[in-house]
């Protein structure tokens, strides 16, 4: 047996209860965070946590814990559950409350929930690349939440699935904007390409630390739209997300990206981003 969070307890997973009015499950009124674990340890733990009380800010949600009272939960939710390599999920819902459209009174406390899972790096589409597909973007305009509103991604990565496709890539009209659940990267001549995190886009917390090692390794960046044509046009195109890391694509649609190979920046990448992951704490 597993467990999970639940408000500010770690129990058994056949313990935790959702109401049948909980605003999340009715409206979708949240947001959550997935952090990626190695070795035991959550990785860029803190940015996680700013970014999901950032959220939470941001559609009017009062987070009833102190983020150091969160830290500790989730460790204790990894620990709990014996997670080496893997990841943990978290959200909260604005509560449980008649169901209506507008916000609930101060008597309506939110619910946080998480859960954590064992699973092993993705090491095969590391090392091969992925294929994708472009889908029409036609999610909401407040990308940069990461709201437990899904829908329009889940049909973009279920379009892309009954496709053979690992990831969609999505557009608004000609200008590449992310991925289903990932962010989007194009390296054109040297330099490293992607969308500007405005509301467009998820900022995501993997984005941060692979722009951080292009320059360690010396990649200029530029934060910049660009189109379809242009991103079928680049020599290496990228792919990143908690679980999916720095993963190359080597096909969209059909169109082969780099040869249809991984290409040496992506290396580069891939190495810079593997001296930041958590080792084994020694006994």
């Amino acid at each position: 047996m597993g467990y999970s969070l639940w408000n500010d307890r770690i129990v058994a997973d056949n313990e935790v209860v959702v109401d049948k009015e909980d605003r999340g499950y009715q409206f979708g009124d949240g947001v959550y965070e997935v952090v990626k674990v190695y070795n035991g340890q959550l990785f860029t733990l803190e940015e996680h946590v700013e970014r999901f009380y950032a959220s939470a800010e941001k559609i009017k949600i009062t987070i009833p814990y102190t983020k150091d009272k969160l830290y500790t939960l989730l460790h204790q939710l990894v620990e709990a559950n014996e997670i080496n390599t893997g990841h943990i999920y978290f959200q909260i819902t604005r509560g449980a409350c008649p169901r209506n459209h507008i916000f609930p009174g101060d008597d309506v406390v939110p619910v946080l929930t998480g859960n954590a899972k064992e699973n092993p790096r993705p090491v095969a589409n590391f090392e091969n690349g992925v294929k994708t597909t472009f889908v029409e973007d036609i999610r909401w305009l407040r990308c940069d939440i990461k709201s437990l509103n899904l829908l329009g991604a889940v049909l973009a990565k279920q379009e892309a699935h009954e496709k053979g496709c690992y990831e969609a890539i999505l557009h608004r009209g000609e200008t590449v904007t992310e991925g289903s659940s990932s962010n989007i990267y194009g390296v054109k001549d040297g330099v490293l390409y992607t969308h500007p995190a405005d509301n467009f886009i998820l900022n995501g917390i993997t984005r941060q630390v692979i722009l951080k090692c292009a320059e360690e390794i010396g990649l200029p960046v530029k934060e910049e739209a660009f189109t379809k044509e242009q991103l079928l046009a680049m020599d290496e195109v990228i792919v990143s997300s908690t679980t999916s890391e720095v993963t190359p694509v080597i096909d969209i649609d059909g169109t082969a990206i780099g040869g249809g190979k991984p290409g040496e920046w992506t290396r580069k990448l891939q190495a810079q981003f593997d001296t930041k992951i958590p080792q084994p704490i020694q006994a």
